[in-house]
């Protein structure tokens, strides 16, 4: 019964929001919340910016797009900051059609849907209150019925400027209706809803022999001419085409480049003046953004053709490309696999992870830069510290392929190969081995994958295998050392205490005895040898790790096990090296005895309870790292 309470609650709701009353009382509104009669790309704005804003390196993160699209915050506020807002301060920007080009499954339809939705929830909002005339099937602004002559006088009462013309039909209705007294017309107030066609709308072309231009512009009711007497009277026209019934709100011209030229140079009025023909009437005014979405090759082809160039400067190119960033591609495989019936399936941690990390890969460019090869950049982008690079290289590099990410595998892919992969496989739990094994098969399968593409993609496949080669022997290193942190930390503050010694040219105090004795150069070489710090250059890596403490102290800072990538992958190296017979034995044991049999299942619990695995995913991982061991 709850859900019925809750229906029955969201009726009450909707009667709540209805209202309606006189054009005089709709003034009364006006005069108090002038926001009711914003145009439609400021209601977008103000919308987008109601969810909140949020700063971090620098950009801007608006929480309305946080929850459903990953990794793109730079096309995210370039579409906020460079068309939204000053579409909203009413400049020359809300001229033009937002058109979202980039390649598939890239977001670019999540981002429309999203705007519908939001739309939808902020006109039921006081803020995003929208009002029209009573009756009208267009949802016309009630402020169009104030005469021309008297808008300025208006404007300087309100401070609320009106744009366009009162529409044929209701230019009829307040001569017949309400006798031309305005204050007397009836107004309401409307919710958005697409699927009432209330504010907002979508067109999809289709076969263009059979496709009418009336889907766009409305048509004429030939059942009504008898009684109205000519094709001319408003009330014997449908103003029910998508740009009629997108009014007061936004329309989606899908796949806007393949469809039909006559279609198309409608938008061509609708954009720079506001207003569109229709029928055998003036030009109807019309307040409502237009958004389409297409990939690059369609649009190069669409701009390559000269008798284009009139709809080519009304539009406005906005790329959205996929997201370069391996923790952000994991978000996105994570909701849509909750969005599925997958959902109850036990991914091993990781699994994700190496799929998001091969479809990255497909995605960068080679760079220029000396000392940067794909994996660094990666790593980059995705926000880890690689030792020699700073953020001003991140930027460089960001910058060196402006048509990075336009390119590369989809997101859609590696989900279908995943569902393939829990498909096959009898038991309820798939890892990184099993999706890295589905990428592969299903790349001779892949229709648009060319030979060299392919073969560069193995090569990912290989590399993503290599990175989570090196996950999964850290994440066996980390069970099977208890307190795994407090170990690295001891032995890192050993070290550290022997290399001020050296540096320094002192002795250091034995705590049990109190005898002094000279620096562990046997322990210092056996954790510098794990990065392949040569004897050579043993002194200089130990001048750099003080010099780096040092640093860190004058900035009131605490050098601590993460301040140096080079010292900790060291220590852990150094830590998995002496555990590395143990690990070796247990995990590739056929016959375990007692006392190994006992570390394993303390090793399966602590990954189970700590690291998110399951029985199954654990122990697949304890004998796939026990045969890397023996390799």
């Amino acid at each position: 019964m709850d859900i019925l309470n809750k229906v029955k609650s969201h009726r009450e709701e909707e009667k709540r929001l209805n209202w309606e009353g006189t054009f005089a009382e709709y003034l009364d509104i006006v005069k108090q919340r002038p926001e009711v009669a914003q145009t439609a790309h400021s209601r977008v704005y103000n919308m987008i910016k109601s969810s909140g804003l949020s700063e971090k390196d620098g950009k801007r993160m608006y929480d309305f797009f946080g929850k459903e699209i990953f990794g793109l915050e730079d096309s995210i506020e370039r579409l906020v900051e460079e068309y939204f807002h000053p579409a909203a301060k009413r400049l020359d920007v809300r001229k033009r059609i937002l058109l979202l080009m980039g390649p598939v499954s890239g977001g670019k339809s999540t981002i429309v849907t999203m705007l519908k939705r939001g739309l939808e929830s902020y006109s039921k909002t006081d803020a995003g209150a929208v009002y029209a005339i009573k009756g009208c099937p267009m949802h016309e602004d009630p402020l169009h019925l104030i005469p021309k002559h008297l808008r300025e006088d208006f404007s300087n009462e309100y401070g609320i400027r009106i744009e366009g013309s009162l529409s044929p039909l209701n230019a009829m209705r307040l001569e017949k209706e309400y006798d031309g007294r305005i204050e007397d017309v009836m107004v309401e107030r409307i919710i958005l809803s697409e699927d009432k066609r209330v504010g907002i709308g979508t067109f999809s072309p289709s076969d263009p022999k059979s496709q009418d231009i009336a889907d766009l512009t409305g048509s004429i009711d030939f059942s009504t001419i008898a009684e109205f007497g000519s094709e001319s009277d408003p009330r014997a026209y449908r103003f029910d085409g998508e740009l009629n019934k997108a009014n007061r709100g936004m329309m989606e011209f899908q796949e806007m480049l393949k469809c039909d030229e006559k279609f198309l140079w409608h938008l061509l009025s609708l954009t720079q003046e506001g207003n569109f023909k229709a029928g055998r009437f003036a030009l109807i005014s019309a307040d409502e953004l237009i958004v389409a979405h297409t990939n690059e090759a369609e649009y190069r082809s669409f701009i390559s053709n000269k008798k284009n160039e009139a709809l080519h400067s009304r539009i406005i190119v906005m790329p959205v490309p996929y997201n370069l960033r391996v923790s952000q591609e994991e978000r996105i495989y994570k909701k849509m696999i909750n969005e599925s019936d997958m959902a109850h399936v036990h991914i091993a941690p990781h699994a994700l992870r190496v799929a998001a990390i091969f479809s990255i890969l497909t995605r960068l460019s080679d760079s220029n830069k000396q000392g940067i090869d794909l994996v660094k950049k990666m790593r980059l982008y995705d926000g880890d510290s690689v030792e020699g690079f700073n953020q001003i290289d991140i930027d460089e590099l960001m910058n060196e392929f402006p048509n990075e990410g336009m390119n590369g595998i989809d997101p859609r892919y590696v989900i279908n190969r995943i569902s393939s992969t829990i498909i096959r496989k009898d038991v309820p739990a798939i890892n990184a081995l099993d999706v890295l094994r589905s990428l592969k098969e299903g790349l001779d399968q892949h229709p648009s994958i060319s030979e060299e593409d392919r073969e560069n993609y193995m090569n990912y496949i290989s590399v993503a295998r290599k990175e989570y080669d090196e996950i999964a022997k850290k994440e066996v290193q980390k069970a099977f050392v208890y307190s795994y942190e407090e170990s690295a930390k001891t032995l890192m503050n050993n070290y550290l205490d022997n290399v001020e010694a050296f540096c320094n040219k002192n002795k250091l105090q034995d705590p049990l005895t109190g005898e002094e004795m000279q620096p562990d150069e046997k322990l210092m070489r056996s954790i510098e040898e794990q990065i392949g710090i040569s004897e050579n250059a043993k002194k200089a890596f130990r001048e750099e790790i003080l010099i780096r403490i040092s640093a860190y102290a004058r900035k009131g800072k605490r050098f601590d096990y993460n301040s140096h990538d080079r010292l900790r992958e060291a220590i852990q190296k150094k830590l998995f090296a002496d555990l590395k017979d143990v690990v070796k034995i247990t995990t590739s044991s056929k016959t375990p005895d007692e006392s190994q049999l006992k570390k394993i299942n303390e090793v399966v619990a602590r990954l189970i309870d700590e690291y998110g695995y399951n029985s199954i995913s654990a122990n697949e991982l304890l004998r796939y790292v026990g045969s890397l061991l023996n390799r």
